[in-house]
């Protein structure tokens, strides 16, 4: 089984400071610090959302607010079809019942003549 190594949030800063500042490339990197690249860019997401006491960028803000907005509008989509749905289901089940007309009239209102 393999060892899974540890690296402080100083040493996570550093590398990514490196890499952000133009140093060196990822693949120096990767060589240099015996990491995958995964973990490098894991890491960079992770500086960029402030992670390593760092303050957060403002693009990964903006990506967090993104997000969850995206998500709201997920919710609320879903629950708007759900309403529709039941509107639909309720108005066939009036209809069924003779309640309203086709055209969403009380059936009592049309046959006295009703007039809007």
């Amino acid at each position: 089984m393999r060892n899974q190594r540890s690296f402080s949030l100083e040493f996570k800063r550093q590398v990514i400071e490196e890499l952000l500042s133009g140093e060196s490339s990822p693949a120096q990197l990767c060589r240099r610090y015996n990491i995958s690249s995964s973990l490098l860019y894991h890491w960079k997401k992770q500086y960029s959302r402030g992670k390593f006491n760092n303050e957060p960028t403002e693009e990964a803000a903006l990506k967090d607010r993104i997000e969850k907005l995206e998500r709201l509008v997920g919710k609320l989509t879903l629950e708007n079809e759900f309403l529709k749905r039941g509107l639909q289901n309720s108005l066939s089940l009036s209809q069924r019942n003779g309640r309203l007309s086709p055209n969403g009239r009380n059936s009592s209102a049309v046959s006295e003549g009703g007039v809007d």
